[in-house]
């Protein structure tokens, strides 16, 4: 065992004046910090000096083959960044480089200093600071085991055998993740084109039937949405949904506006409210992103007069829907609790005029179809307004098929989660296999 103090010569790094344009301008000389450090080798940096703030000698160069370590940065809470050069670099002052002496393999080093690197964390780690950081004297004095040349490269290139059969695992498992994605957005985007399970009209061609056809049930919804009515002024008809570029609907099928299909389309409570220990939950965008529901788990809370204030404007009941409309666009949810919650103006709800109309509403919110007009590509959009999401047009389809849509959708979807679950249970696996491949290699 042998201390890394005594692999090589080590340097620090240093910042050159940022009020100096000469050093930054047109540089071409890597600066190396941590937010560099995310690979395995350093083939380029975000930053680059110029030749003239080398001359300045705040900074040395740093020469191809030495190992870069993060000595000072918040993800030195639970990760210790190691990376091999593979070119000339500077460093700034968050890292720490050892350029290793004669005999020693500098993969070796990084390879055995990542799978000791929960050690170092522990015994290494500095108290009190407010970044998280490295002492830089218990690192230099932390021990790894250290063979002959020969056999630390027999060593090196046995791990990097395993590491690329594991990384071609890796690999496969990461396009599975992204087949899944695309199988979801298929699926969906088939449910609202009337291609998933058989039409209504279809079915009731081959019986010999009559049934209730989109156009039919739209006229109910507008009916019951009319006696609901309890806004302020003289109710107003919804107009007619603008279907310009939409496609053409299967037959029994009819465009709806979503302001057609709801008594209400609002966003939560504009101003931040005081939040308490305990209450009333208030629910924001990170509430709906946390899992495949709307999670009660990290909340903030508001006041039971805050709450009787805010659901003037929102009251979540069950069978609503949640759209986020900030941050992370597109986001939707159904509400399937009776506990009472209030809403962020982040969030947008939609209040069903029926709620039978919730769990196919919840399909087509999430298909290509709704999201597209919710949130267009490259539009650069960062908010969806309110009147836009009223006049979004939903596919409408008789309410017999939207039942079986839902149900297929389910179905498929819920096969495609329990692979996604087995995928994401071998992803957390094969990082724990390249430790343990680590803790063989130099364990003997």
């Amino acid at each position: 065992m042998i201390p890394l103090r005594d692999l090589g010569n080590w340097s620090g790094g240093n910042t050159p004046s940022k009020e100096n344009v000469a050093y930054w301008t047109d540089g071409t000389v890597p600066w190396v910090s941590p937010k560099d450090m995310k690979v395995d080798e350093i083939t380029s940096s975000q930053n680059c000096i110029t030749d003239a703030a080398l001359a300045d000698r705040r900074v040395s160069l740093i020469p191809e083959g030495s190992v870069l370590f993060v000595t000072r940065s918040g993800i030195l809470a639970h990760t210790f960044p190691v990376a091999i050069t593979k070119l000339p670099v500077t460093i700034n002052q968050d890292l720490k480089a050892l350029t290793p002496k004669f005999g020693i393999s500098a993969k070796y080093v990084a390879h055995a200093v990542r799978g000791a690197s929960r050690r170092i964390l522990k015994q290494c780690s500095k108290h009190g600071t407010t970044v998280a950081s490295v002492e830089t004297n218990a690192l230099l004095d932390f021990e790894i085991p250290v063979v002959d040349f020969d056999e630390q490269r027999r060593i090196v290139a046995e791990i990097e055998k395993q590491f690329s059969r594991l990384d071609e695992a890796l690999a496969n498992l990461q396009r599975v993740k992204a087949n899944l994605k695309r199988y979801k957005a298929s699926v969906l985007k088939s449910a609202v084109e009337g291609r998933l399970v058989p039409t209504e009209a279809e079915l009731a061609r081959n019986e010999g039937r009559s049934f209730e056809t989109g156009a039919q049930l739209l006229q109910r919804i507008l009916e019951a949405r009319r006696s609901q009515w309890k806004g302020k002024g003289k109710y107003k008809e919804p107009g007619a949904p603008d279907t310009t570029g939409l496609p053409e609907l299967p037959e029994g099928w009819v465009w709806a506006s979503v302001y057609s299909l709801s008594t209400k389309v609002a966003d939560g409570v504009h101003k931040k409210p005081n939040y308490l220990p305990a209450g009333i939950p208030f629910v924001t965008v990170k509430n709906m992103t946390a899992g495949a529901g709307i999670s009660f788990a990290d909340l903030n809370y508001v006041s039971e007069e805050d709450h009787v204030e805010f659901c003037r404007r929102t009251n979540p009941e069950r069978g609503d829907i949640l759209i986020s409309k900030d941050g992370t666009l597109g986001v939707v949810r159904v509400v399937d609790t009776d506990r009472p919650f209030s809403i962020f103006v982040s969030v947008s709800l939609v209040k069903p005029v029926a709620k039978e109309l919730s769990d196919y509403l919840v399909v087509a919110f999430e298909s290509p179809v709704l999201q597209r007009q919710m949130v267009p590509k490259g539009s650069g959009l960062q908010h969806i307004h309110l009147e836009d999401l009223r006049a979004d047009c939903v596919p409408l389809p008789p309410l017999a098929e939207q039942e079986r849509i839902v149900a297929e959708v389910d179905r498929r979807l819920s096969i495609a989660r329990e692979v996604e679950a087995e995928v994401e249970v071998n992803l957390k696996r094969a990082q724990a296999l390249r430790r343990s491949i680590l803790a063989a290699a130099f364990a003997g």
